[in-house]
């Protein structure tokens, strides 16, 4: 197991055992897993994002903390949420993991979600230039595959 995945699994405990919030000293969680404090930050940057349905709140100094929030929607409101998020230009990288986030979430089958990344990939897109426009549409095909979740 990477240390990567081994700072997660602790924040993870972490969030199940108090409801979905997590607060901790960076020097806690790298004492517990063995790395420098430094490393938290990348796990907390790369692994708990608003985008994965989390809040983070960091203080820093000797009396500093971290503090992740989960955020917990009802179907309609993760929609919501999700369409806010993708934003008006999204690329595919962050296409697949706001798609696998709805997946994860049992908004859609794992079908829907391979459907959805296909019609959005760049092999599908190709022929849109400049590539920046891609991803313009890439957030329009988004945004309105979810509006039909809620409707």
């Amino acid at each position: 197991m990477l240390l990567s995945d081994i700072i997660e699994s602790i924040i993870n405990e972490m969030l199940r055992e108090n409801g979905g919030l997590a607060e901790f000293k960076r020097s806690d969680i790298a004492n517990k897993s063995g790395c420098v404090p430094s490393q938290i930050n990348y796990v907390i940057t790369s692994r708990f994002t608003p985008e994965k349905g989390y809040i983070v709140e960091s203080r820093r100094g000797g009396g500093g903390f971290i503090k992740i929030k989960q955020i917990r929607f009802d179907k309609t409101s993760y929609v919501m949420h999700f369409i806010n998020a993708v934003g008006d230009s999204v690329d595919y990288n962050t296409t697949k993991v706001f798609l696998g986030n709805l997946y994860n979430h049992d908004i859609i089958s794992l079908r829907e979600m391979r459907m959805i990344l296909n019609i959005t990939s760049d092999n599908i897109l190709k022929q849109i230039t400049p590539a920046s426009s891609r991803d313009v549409l890439r957030s329009s095909i988004l945004k309105n595959a979810a509006l039909a979740l809620i409707e």
